[in-house]
Order: structure tokens, then sequence, then C-alpha cells
């Protein structure tokens, strides 16, 4: 009557067994290391592995161990100070294909890795790291998104060879229309409202048009904006090498950064708040700059500057930008060991390279370096000032430089090389940030909170101590009352924990201090299930039935009330993972999953130790409950 087939104790059985092995990782902790992977292609193999370990051992750095993985490789140290001497090292000798970044690596032995087992990551909170709560400016979105429009007006109306004398725009995001002729002003009218339906044009004169953006257009373009955003912030963050950070939005216009483990905060701050691109412009090559600098100023040119504050003309129409740039490394040039940048474009950008490079030979093209910045305006006492919409106000600053201007030797294809950078820290920021993707509109770092490594520490300690102190309690209460059925119920809460481990490790779940109270909280109610079948035994006995009878019609009849209980606090947990965000989520994933292996523990692994000890009894007198 009490007793599971062999095959049903058999997979109970391998599932505890397989919880327990991959539960053991999160034992062994982390240890320093440096995590080196191949950029633009490159590949990380042996050879470089032996390089790395030839490096390190002339430089006499010690290492505990070094060794290949499915991202690149790792170097374990024993200290943090010999990971940053080692990072800094490897950063400067392996050269521009390659990437060494800081890392926290988990110290599990390799029979544990050889079968997948891994650990969770911790959060921010546990292991320290920043947190960064950016606001992106929808007024320069929107700015950008209305030249662009400008642009490709006047691209239109030229292509269907409607004159016109202007374009241009205006204050409030307005774009102002004149034309020569009224026929000319209701053909463009015509044209714009076919292939610009986002514009709404009036008429403001006889042969004028005035078009601003639709407010459903303008939500669009906002909307794009924040996930372009979004989109460019991942990629920067993988390139600084972060595991398991949190990039998400927070209402309308503002963006969570979430980065565990990140030392080098300056970089981080630097990387992420950059808007940063290339422009390619043709040199003036009339000689007119001096006239220019006189006040006269050709047309269709502007003056700009070097990072050596160096004037040069070029000419406004922009050849190619950034967004026709597919990869980005830095180096240095073998021939003066000068820091470079080398560029890869992509069919387009390299079709219009070769084209302009072909009909410019001996001609001069200049690379800008263009950048938005943006920071808040604030009082004298730090707090950000407001303006009369109640918007915080805003001070953007766009910075212009030319890199480099050289002379056009011979036609140019899809690669070309950037030199007269300044350093080798410089091109490889800028390096990133051209193969993450601009950013689409500037961004600002309106919060930063900074949790360090022995704060992280601390918080999981006092979580490690609150769940053992509430597991060892509940154990000793349900053991007293229980009796021999309260130690099998304990057996069996002390497997629940080791299977929520398990999971949450296979899954390679971010643990967060709301986490650890989701597992704790699990722990409390795990044991109702055990409460509910132990009660109902005991009615069962005192309604004269046997004790092997009793303890099969409990564990039966109590299976419906347990099922019922526990799925109001699942539909719950769902709840609050569908509707909340960050730390919210992290207690809902532990609790929801904390519901479910309670249900296996509670009612299976119970009900097989339960027929462990008392099923192969024929004649049971009594029972210990």
């Amino acid at each position: 009557m009490n007793q599971y087939p062999w095959w049903k104790n058999l997979l109970i059985g391998l599932v505890l067994l397989l919880g327990t092995v991959y539960a053991l990782p999160n034992l062994y902790g982390d240890e320093p290391a440096v995590a080196v992977s191949g950029l633009s292609g490159t590949h990380v193999d042996t050879r470089t592995l032996a390089r790395v370990q030839s490096l390190l051992q002339t430089h006499g750095l010690p290492y505990l161990r070094a060794g290949l993985t499915a991202k690149g490789l790792l170097v374990y140290f024993r200290r943090a100070g010999e990971q940053l001497r080692a990072r800094d090292l490897l950063a400067q000798t392996l050269g521009e294909h390659y990437n060494a970044a800081l890392a926290l690596a988990s110290a599990e032995p390799a029979w544990l890795k050889a079968v997948g087992a891994k650990p969770m990551y911790l959060g921010l909170d546990l292991r320290g790291g920043v947190h960064f709560l950016l606001e992106v400016d929808m007024k320069a979105a929107l700015d950008k998104a209305m030249a662009e429009d400008v642009d490709a007006l006047r691209r239109t109306l030229r292509h269907h060879r409607i004159r016109y004398r202007d374009v241009s725009l205006r204050q409030q995001r307005m774009i102002r229309m004149s034309f020569r002729n009224v026929a000319d002003m209701d053909a463009a009218e015509r044209l714009i409202a076919k292939q610009f339906p986002e514009l709404l044009v009036s008429s403001t004169g006889a042969t004028r048009l005035h078009a601003v953006l639709s407010p459903a257009a303008a939500d669009a373009k906002r909307r794009y904006a924040l996930e372009q955003n979004l989109t460019a912030l991942r990629r920067r963050v993988n390139e600084l090498g972060v595991a398991a950070p949190i990039i998400q939005r927070e209402g309308s216009n503002r963006i969570v950064v979430e980065l565990p483990g990140v030392e080098d905060i300056a970089r981080a701050k630097e990387i992420l708040g950059r808007t940063a691109t290339l422009e390619i412009h043709m040199v003036d090559s009339h000689d007119s700059l001096s006239q220019a600098l006189a006040g006269n100023v050709p047309p269709g040119t502007r003056i700009y500057y070097s990072r050596h504050d160096q004037p040069i003309l070029l000419y406004r129409h922009v050849v190619y930008s950034g967004d026709d740039i597919i990869n980005a490394s830095a180096g240095l040039d073998p021939q003066n060991n000068e820091p470079v940048v080398n560029i890869t474009l992509n069919g387009r950008g390299a079709a219009i390279n070769a084209r302009v490079t072909r009909h410019n030979v001996g001609q001069r093209m200049a690379v800008v370096y263009v950048e938005i910045r943006s920071h808040l305006r604030r009082n004298s006492a730090g707090v950000p000032l407001r303006g009369p919409d109640g918007h915080r106000l805003r001070i953007t600053q766009k910075i212009e430089r030319v890199i480099t201007a050289p002379v056009i030797r011979e036609p140019l294809a899809g690669s070309f090389q950037i030199s007269g950078i300044g350093s080798i820290r410089q091109a490889r920021n800028l390096a990133l940030l051209l193969r993450a993707g601009a950013l689409a509109a500037p961004i600002s770092i309106i919060a930063e909170r900074t949790v360090g490594p022995s704060l992280g520490a601390a918080n999981i300690a006092r979580g490690f101590d609150a769940t053992l102190i509430g597991f060892a309690a509940i154990a000793i209460f349900i053991a007293v009352y229980y009796r021999i059925f309260g130690l099998i119920a304990a057996i069996a809460l002390a497997f629940n924990v080791v299977l929520l481990v398990a999971v949450l490790s296979i899954l390679q779940a971010t643990l967060t201090l709301p986490g650890i109270a989701g597992i704790a909280l699990t722990v409390g109610m795990a044991i109702d299930a055990n409460v509910l079948i132990f009660e109902r035994i005991r009615e069962e006995l005192r309604n004269r039935n046997t004790p092997q009878s009793a303890i099969a019609t409990g564990f039966t009849k109590a299976l419906g009330t347990i099922i019922d209980s526990n799925m109001t606090t699942l539909i719950a947990g769902m709840a609050l993972f569908w509707l909340g965000s960050g730390s919210v989520r992290g207690f809902a994933v532990t609790l929801c999953l904390g519901i479910l292996t309670s249900l296996f523990s509670a009612v299976l692994v119970t009900r097989a130790l339960v027929n462990l000890y008392y099923g192969r009894r024929r004649r049971l007198a009594q029972v210990a409950i």
C-alpha cells in the first residue's frame, strides 16, 4: 500500500542527485580573473593561451591557472592586485584584435564544469558594482529626426524637379518651405502628403508651406530613440565584458543600467554616456580658408577645427557617416607605432567610399569626430533646475573635431585606417563606440549608486544567515511536533532548498537580495504542505484507521488542498513578475520556482522517505506522529 515502484524511487533519487550536483558550484565562490576574448572575428585558441602564459611569466606575474572557455580564455589569480596588473599588461601587449577585461570567475572544480554545472550570477546588491539611472534627451531626438526630414525633403523635391527657394528647420521643430510659384507649392504639398505622411503641412502664404510632426509620429520617434539607445547600450556593455548586466527601460524616457562586478567605474561612465560617431567630409581645396576666417565663408562650406585647434575648411555635405561602419578595432601603426583605428564599412559605405575617392585622387578627405554631450543644469546646491513646463533643463554641447585629413593617394574600398587619435586608450574607446553604434539621442546620468564588494559580501552573509536560521527553527519545531514525520519533512525541506538553487543555477538566473528573501520565504511556506498532510494522517488515526491506511489517505486526500493553496501564491508571483521590474521580478522568479520545487519535495520526496521507513512493515501498530 505504501510502497513506490522501483522506477519511481530511482527517478526521485536521480532528480535529487542532479539537483545536488548542479547546486554545488554555488559553494565554491569566485576568484579574480582576467577574461581575454577576440575582436573583429579573431579566434582565441591554444596559441593565444600559450602567448598569454608566456607574457605573464616573462613579467613575473604569478597566476593560479589558465584555460580556454566558450567565449575566449580565463586566467585565474590569487589576489586582486595581480589581476589588475595582468589586465593592464595584456591590454597593452596583445594588440587591437583582443579584449582583456576584469572578471570574477567561479572557483568550481573541473569535473563540475565538465557536466555544465555553473553558479548563479550575483546581482548588484550581492557582488557590488554600479547602478545608473539614465535619462534620454527626447527634445534632441526630435530635433535630429526633423533635421533628417529636412534633408530628405530637399532630396525628394530635387528628384521630382520641384523648384524651391528654401527648405529649412525653424524653432519649435517646424519646417519652413518657400517656392518660386503656386504650381510648385501645390505639387510639393501633394508630394509631401504622399511620401511624408508623418508631417502635417499647412499653407502660410501664396508660395510658402509649414510642416510639423504629427503627435503620433512624434511619439513613434521618441519610442524609436529609446529602443535604439537600449540596443546601443547593450552592445557597449557587452564590449565592457560585464557578466549578467541589467539594462531596461523605466518609464517613457529613462533607462536603468546595473553593472555587477564593475571595478573601473570611471570608464563605464565614459563609455555609456557618450554619443559619438564619425562623419566623412571633403576638404575645400580652393585656398579659401583665409577668406573664411575673415568672415567670407564660401557657400556649402564650414570651418572645423582639429584637436590641436588648427582651422580647416570642409564642405558641409556628409559623404558617409558612422552608420555605415560595421566594425572598428584599435591598434598600433607598424610604421610609427602610433595608435590607430581600423574601420570596415558596409556595402553602401564601401560603394560611396570607392566612388568618391576614385574621383578625388590628390584631394583631401577629413574624418570628423562628432560627440553630443548632454547634462542637467543644476543650482549651487546640486539640485536639477526645471523649466516652466516642469521638464529638467539641459545643457547640450556638440563637439566636432577633425581627427585626420589625409590626401587621397589612390581609390579606397571598404576599409581604411584613422590615425592621429592621441593614446591607445582613446583609440580603444573610439573603436568600442563605433562598433556598438551611436546613441540615437543624448543621455545624461541623473542618478548613480555604487555598491562596494564588501557591502555585497555582507549582504550575502546576512541573507545566508537569515535562511539558515529560518530553516533551523522550522526543522526543530517540525521535528518536536511531528517526531519521525517531522524529521522526514526537515530532510525534504533541505532537498527543496537544494533543488531551488539548482534550478536557478541551470537557468543562469541573477540572484539579488530580494531573491534571497524569496528563498527564505519559500523555506517557510514549503512546510505548509507537510503540515496539511500530517494533520490529515492524524485525523485518520483518530478515526481508528490502520497506520498504513492513514498514511496513504493522508497523502492522497491532502493533495488537492495543497495544490489549491500553492496555486493562489503562484498566481500572485506571476502577477509580480508580469507587472514588476528589477528587484520585484527577481523576488517573483524565486518565489514561483520555490513553489514548484516545494510541491515536488513536500509530496513526492516526503512520501518516498515515509515509504522507505514505514512502507515495508506489514504489521504496523503505530507511527511516530
